[in-house]
């Protein structure tokens, strides 16, 4: 959902001819009325604390990590409303020092993460404690994760029955017929229905600015003067909003993988470039799997791959693998190595198998168990009103069929999946907002660490280098070559010096850092999926 950098030439030719995004005034200017709103909240809150407990059995949670819950008001313009609930999570300091066991480490405060989406939760991100890149900052500060309002059970927003997600085989037409795009409209009309009929009133009130005022109050909850925030992905979009509303609240800030936060990319221009984009990180993994041919046999180049991939999405449309698996099942499975390279191996696997006559891997992947249906229909709930909401969209279908049609002559892996992610954007029934002009200037905001590696396709390097004109005082350190959907704590060792020298001393780099890529995955490993997944809370759609 972002502008594409590092799309092909084509495409990045065609994304300067299309429409820009749709504006029906200035850009929004937070209210006063709001402000006051968030202060008499964020005063609330301090006085009440979190009372950290147990969490609820059925999260799962080990020894060390505690829950709670913060109360914040539905809209801020009336704090003394309806108010809702957030659920908090946190792991305290371990004040361990992992290079020196009798060194005790000073607590520094609380680190407050965001894994992006919209609608994804932070609240596994206490567990990142445990893993060897995260122990050193883990030891001099609580990690704190959360749920955003309308996540899991904080005030969960819900569009429709989780009973009723299609479950069957799905088609995915790179380029789809008239009866096909007026069958997604119809979806598309019928969704934004069920979002205002489930919600009411209260829709218009899931938005960033929202999002933002949120994290003050949590702050505030936390004891903590100033706020120590990390944002991925979309994660980093309202954090800069609240580094723009709340500049003096702020006491570091890492935005990992930004997106493009010019008023005028959000959202629909946004997505346009992202869909750019994937078809560049598609490419990028066809040719991994073509180096590897010798495992895969799918072909010993991209486009051998490619025909590859055709040929087992015309098997899919003519019998579905399992009954459930259609080529929208597949190109799903795929569009997930766009964002992590770690599932490279997993995916080029499943689809090797498939076409040598085992489907079980591919329909293992693409196809979750019953216990998730709740939590994705609540994700592209929270994910549909953040983005609908935020700010005006084409409500002619007649612009969405020309740009993406264009897009999609040289960007076809993504580009029409896409339009059916956001279309109810174009049917939405709740007011919408004017995006706020994100910028600071010079020390306003404290020296700000900005994380991005260049060839990420779902957060376009144009958004971090966008980000990092914006705020002023911001410093940018790149994975160059690298295309993972947020870099901080990874593979990369480079990246998690700058990550460790910012978090515990305060020290960025003088400007513009770079690092070397990490190491391309080998065909029998699959690193950390699962646990990866649990901690970011994934699948984020952005």
């Amino acid at each position: 959902m972002r502008a594409a950098a590092l799309c092909t030439a084509a495409g990045s030719m065609l994304l300067t001819t299309l429409t820009a995004a749709p504006a029906d005034g200035a850009p929004h200017t937070a209210d006063a009325a709001e402000r006051r709103g968030t202060a008499v909240a964020a005063a609330r809150a301090r006085a009440a604390g979190i009372d950290f407990g147990t969490c609820p059995a059925d999260q799962g949670a080990p020894d060390g990590m505690e829950c709670g819950t913060v109360t914040v008001p539905l809209d801020y313009a009336h704090p003394d409303g309806k108010r809702i609930k957030l659920t908090v999570s946190r792991a305290q300091a371990t004040h361990k020092d992992p290079r020196n066991s009798k060194r005790k480490v000073p607590r520094q405060g609380a680190l407050v993460f965001n894994p992006g989406g919209p609608g994804a939760s932070g609240m596994y991100f206490p567990l990142s404690a445990r893993l060897p890149e995260w122990k050193r900052i883990a030891a001099a500060y609580d990690l704190v994760g959360y749920a955003p309002r309308g996540v899991g059970r904080s005030a969960p927003l819900s569009c429709q029955d989780p009973e009723q997600l299609p479950t069957g085989p799905a088609q995915a037409p790179t380029h789809p017929s008239t009866a096909f795009k007026e069958k997604r409209i119809a979806e598309a009309k019928a969704y934004a229905r069920g979002c205002a009929l489930r919600a009411g009133s209260a829709l218009r009130y899931y938005n960033s600015l929202n999002n933002a005022r949120d994290l003050d109050v949590l702050r505030a909850a936390l004891g903590e003067e100033k706020l120590t925030f990390m944002g991925a992905s979309y994660g980093t979009y309202f954090g800069a909003l609240y580094a723009t509303l709340f500049p003096s609240h702020v006491r570091r800030l890492v935005l990992d993988a930004p997106v493009n936060p010019d008023p005028a990319q959000i959202w629909y221009r946004n997505n346009l470039g992202q869909s750019a984009a994937f078809e560049d990180r598609w490419a990028d993994f066809r040719e991994w799997i073509a180096r590897h041919d010798d495992v895969y046999g799918l072909g010993d180049t991209a486009e051998k791959v490619r025909r590859s991939y055709e040929s087992a999405r015309t098997r899919l449309a003519a019998e579905p693998a399992g009954g459930k698996v259609g080529p929208g099942q597949l190109q799903g499975v795929l569009l997930s190595a766009g964002y992590y390279d770690d599932y490279w191996p997993s995916r080029a696997e499943a689809l090797s198998a498939y076409l040598k006559g085992d489907p079980k891997p591919l329909v293992q992947l693409a196809t979750p168990g019953p216990e998730t249906a709740a939590e994705s229909e609540n994700l592209n709930a929270v994910y549909t009103a953040v983005e609908c909401n935020d700010a005006p969209w084409p409500a002619d279908w007649a612009e969405w069929d020309r740009d993406n049609t264009r897009l999609a002559r040289v960007a076809p892996f993504e580009t029409w999946e896409n339009v059916w992610m956001n279309l109810p954007c174009a049917y939405w029934q709740a007011p919408r907002q004017q995006p706020v002009d994100v910028r600071t200037g010079p020390g306003e905001l404290p020296p700000t660490l900005i994380l991005a590696a260049e060839r990420d396709a779902a957060a376009p390097y144009d958004g971090a280098l966008e980000m990092r004109r914006r705020l002023a005082d911001s410093v940018l350190v790149t994975e160059r070559d690298a295309g993972t959907h947020g870099i901080a704590a990874g593979p990369n060792a480079c990246v998690n010096a700058h990550l460790e020298a910012y978090l515990l001393d305060g020290r960025l780099p003088a400007r513009h850092a770079s690092c070397a890529p990490h190491p391309e995955p080998e065909p029998e490993t699959a690193r950390g999926e699962a646990l990866r997944d649990q901690l970011k809370g994934e699948g984020d759609p952005l």
